[in-house]
């Protein structure tokens, strides 16, 4: 169990959890709702009032690998031992705090690696959401404080949740439990059926315009596959899915350091990304060119050829006027990142950066 600042314990008092909720439903309420206890902390990620995400600290990666466990005999691109890559690739910085919310990253990453659609991703958070607000509403005691911005502003959304109607599951006897893959379906196809509390979920708060074929929406520039999540569970069958290939991103790094590219290259997975760093910025231009990289890091400061330069040549070629370009840089000023913008550069990463910060960058750029 993880330790508690001694601070927090000096502003605990009696919580009462459905007023808290109710604090953060308003349609002008963003951020994250973090309570306190000595068992552990919660943390409640809302957008306009509605949940987005919601998460345990003492059970962070429990409840995702038990729920994507289930997944996987409907879903035939998930595969069973699918936990133990994600426990690879995400909890190798949560003891030192070096990734915020890794199991939120795993999510996107499973979305983005195409072994859950948007869709499915939107139901297992909704379940994750029903066994976190559980424990939650039967805290008594603990502290509290709301943080307008947190690491999820700049993440993919994939849903937006009625907090009042989870709630109400979560106080039904035996409401916290997996729904069937084709019971869940229903409930977020037919938003008309009063014996599901779940009519009001809704995916970034879109309704299919063709009642024939209700799953045909967007999810924050995702097209979800139209096929179903399983047809054939009772009798026991997989869905048959046509194979998906796993794409691997090539990460183009330009840096005078070779310190901080072994740096990028170590935090991150040899699975996901494949790592290209050079040193040389006037070499790099013509790699880059046969690389045809995902993403590109820039260090700004470089002999020869700084990143500004090397931005707006980058940007003169047909094939990388939309390619991300990420400045990376010590330099924190509003006149750096003034020029940052001028030459079309994607974002900014300011050093030293930790792996969730990179992290973080290079998804809210692919995903």
């Amino acid at each position: 169990m993880k330790t508690l600042p001694i601070n927090r314990y000096r502003f605990f008092q009696k919580l009462q959890p459905l007023s808290l909720l109710k604090k953060i439903t308003g349609k002008s309420v963003t951020g994250c709702l973090q309570v306190f206890s000595t068992s552990g902390s919660w943390s409640i990620y809302v957008d306009e009032g509605k949940l987005i995400y919601a998460c345990y600290s003492e059970k962070m990666f429990e409840p995702l690998y038990r729920n994507l466990q289930r997944l996987s005999q409907q879903i035939s691109t998930l595969p069973r031992e699918i936990h133990e890559q994600l426990r690879a690739i995400f909890e190798t910085g949560i003891e030192n705090q070096a990734i915020p919310n890794p199991d939120y990253l795993a999510i996107c990453w499973l979305v983005n690696q195409k072994y859950i659609s948007p869709f499915q991703a939107a139901m297992l958070i909704e379940q994750l959401a029903l066994e976190v607000l559980e424990s939650f509403l039967n805290l008594e005691e603990g502290s509290y404080e709301f943080i307008p911005e947190s690491f999820l502003d700049d993440m993919p959304k994939f849903c937006h949740l009625n907090l009042r109607l989870l709630v109400e599951r979560c106080q039904t006897p035996q409401s916290v439990g997996v729904a069937s893959p084709r019971e869940a379906a229903n409930r977020q196809t037919s938003p008309s059926s009063q014996s599901h509390p779940s009519e009001l979920f809704k995916i970034n708060e879109l309704k299919s315009k063709n009642k024939s074929r209700p799953n045909s929406f967007r999810t924050n520039g995702y097209r979800p596959p139209v096929y179903s999540i399983n047809t054939n569970e009772h009798r026991g069958q997989r869905t048959t899915e046509p194979p998906v290939d796993k794409k691997i991103y090539t990460i183009f790094c330009i840096d005078d350091s070779p310190t901080v590219l072994n740096t990028i290259q170590s935090y991150l997975d040899e699975q996901t990304f494949c790592v290209v760093g050079v040193t040389d910025s006037l070499k790099a231009l013509m790699q880059i060119v046969h690389t045809k990289p995902d993403i590109i890091l820039l260090d700004i400061s470089m002999p020869n050829l700084d990143g500004y330069e090397l931005c707006s040549l980058l940007r003169k070629h047909s094939h990388f006027k939309n390619t991300p370009v990420i400045m990376v840089s010590e330099k924190v000023g509003f006149i750096d990142r003034a020029k940052a913008k001028m030459v079309k550069a994607s974002g900014y990463l300011t050093k030293p950066f930790t792996q969730g910060d990179l992290l973080k960058v290079i998804f809210k750029h692919i995903i």
